[in-house]
């Protein structure tokens, strides 16, 4: 099980804040994204492709990086 916490737009884009999803003990973030995309549709997967993943204490886009226990996914955020 992982928990994916969403911010800013994605979180406006799935409806929610947080879910629990079960994935594989070695599931990427790749698969992340296409479990994702499956459940919300393509269109959700274009707005993941240009987020940053906090997996533990890493900031990251790569997809092959292992999940850990929770996943933060962070859009783009416009600062000032």
């Amino acid at each position: 099980m992982v928990e994916i916490r969403y911010f800013a737009a994605i979180a406006d884009a799935v409806g929610k804040d947080t879910e629990t999803i079960d994935l594989p003990a070695d599931a990427t973030l790749a698969d992340l994204r296409a479990t994702l995309a499956a459940a919300y549709g393509p269109g959700l997967d274009t707005m993941l492709g240009v987020c940053a993943y906090l997996i533990g204490d890493e900031l990251t886009r790569d997809p092959s990086t292992a999940l850990t226990r929770r996943v933060d996914v962070l859009p783009p955020f416009a600062g000032g």
